[in-house]
């Protein structure tokens, strides 16, 4: 049974209605012209980093969620030739099958849901087997604002935290300080967690059944913050296992339902951390606009980070 102070937590970080009854973006409200601007602003060098895991049947899922496969790329037309002409033009063209939550992704607002609520008041019969009629992957929009990279392992002094290690908004004011950067509205928030480690090291196992991220502790700082979306560098998003066995993903059910924070996951942080320590800068522009998938309660989406 979900604990009494899950509830009084859930009632003081409530955003609906915020952006009005019809909103289906959350958050993302919070990104602006002046958000973006000063997106752009930190744009200096030109050098970009790509912060997507790579799209193949070697992902990070191992069939704990049913469906969420990885991609499996079809050939579906190899060397055709359109015309008559043996010597004209030909065409290679390919299929791809995947889980859209299966590698780098956005989480859609539909995604989540718990007694009987779902962001903004939206009724749960908009969701059905045929998808998300409110709250989808479609409704999110344009994502590019400035980028924020709080890097928790490094400024705990490893190079992977532990899994099961439960951020709280201490750690993650002792990342902001290690980056000296302030957190402002509208930021995007990108975690390090250290643990895309494992998958880079082609430990699936150990990327995928325990992992550190953001916990129950953490999730008012976020509120307060007022960002637009945070993404992290592993499958689960937050802590897993979670700090109370009565409450499954808690910090799902918080962000998504109650506050309308979109959340990211499996994005690859490692380069970008690397050059954010080299030259002491923690904050860029970020584009990281999701596929449009009509009804989908998630998208996949390549982010790229520019300094």
């Amino acid at each position: 049974m979900i604990p009494d102070y899950f509830f009084e937590l859930a009632k003081s970080v409530n955003n609906w209605g915020r952006w009005g009854a019809d909103d289906e973006r959350g958050t993302l409200n919070f990104i602006t012209a002046q958000t973006m601007r000063a997106g752009i602003a930190e744009a200096r060098d030109g050098r970009v980093f790509r912060l997507a895991i790579p799209m193949s049947e070697d992902g990070p899922q191992l069939g704990f969620v049913r469906g969420r496969t990885n991609p499996e790329r079809t050939t579906i037309a190899h060397l055709e030739l359109y015309g008559d002409d043996e010597r004209g033009v030909r065409f290679n063209d390919d299929a791809v099958s995947l889980g859209v939550q299966a590698a780098t992704h956005w989480d859609a607002l539909a995604h989540v849901s718990y007694d009987g609520r779902l962001y903004n008041g939206f009724r749960t019969d908009t969701i059905t087997e045929a998808g998300a009629t409110k709250l989808g992957a479609d409704k999110l929009g344009a994502v590019v604002s400035r980028g924020v990279l709080l890097d928790v392992a490094g400024a705990t002094g490893v190079e992977t935290l532990a899994g099961g290690h439960a951020i709280t908004g201490e750690d993650l004011d002792a990342a902001a300080e290690f980056g000296k950067v302030e957190v402002r509205e509208g930021d995007i928030v990108l975690l390090r967690t250290g643990q895309m480690r494992h998958l880079h090291a082609g430990d699936r196992m150990s990327y995928a059944i325990s992992t550190a991220g953001p916990s129950l502790q953490s999730v008012r700082w976020f509120r307060e913050k007022s960002v637009a979306a945070v993404a992290t560098d592993n499958l689960s998003f937050e802590v897993f296992p979670g700090e109370d066995d009565d409450v499954m993903l808690p910090v799902h059910m918080l962000h998504i339902v109650e506050m309308g924070l979109v959340q990211g996951q499996n994005f690859d942080l490692e380069v970008l951390a690397a050059d954010c320590a080299d030259d002491g800068r923690y904050s860029f522009l970020l584009s990281a606009t999701p596929e449009p998938i009509v009804n989908a309660a998630g998208a996949p989406v390549t982010p790229v980070a520019i300094k």
